[in-house]
């Protein structure tokens, strides 16, 4: 069955960086998209970027020039590199398996989540 475990969340002062990790394990790793995305108490989770088969990548508005993600070669890890992080990106990231793009309803297969939180 389809595993995903991030990792790499903690806390961090305002204008610093994270990289969040996900290990995807149990599907042929071309059949999905993979996408990072984030909820914070009292809101709707948010898309916050997507990576394609074909590498083709896209970013909140929020988070553009900011945040980078990328998987290996071999595709069974997705990085989000988050640099010059704000309190407002505090947040439970969580990473998916699914369709692509920044729609939560497009991704079938999610992570436990990793904690991010900015001061």
């Amino acid at each position: 069955h389809v595993q995903l475990v991030e990792s790499g969340g903690g806390s961090v002062q305002a204008g610093g960086s994270l990289r969040l990790s996900c290990v995807s394990s149990g599907y042929t790793y071309s059949t999905y998209c993979m996408g990072w995305f984030r909820q914070s108490p009292g809101k709707e989770r948010e898309g916050v970027a997507g990576i394609d088969n074909d590498g083709s990548v896209t970013y909140a508005d929020s988070v553009k020039d900011r945040f980078t993600i990328s998987h290996d070669n071999a595709k069974t890890t997705v990085y989000l590199q988050m640099d010059s992080l704000k309190p407002e990106d505090t947040a439970l990231y969580y990473c998916a398996a699914g369709l692509g793009g920044l729609l939560p309803q497009l991704y079938n297969f999610w992570g436990q989540g990793t904690q991010v939180t900015v001061s």
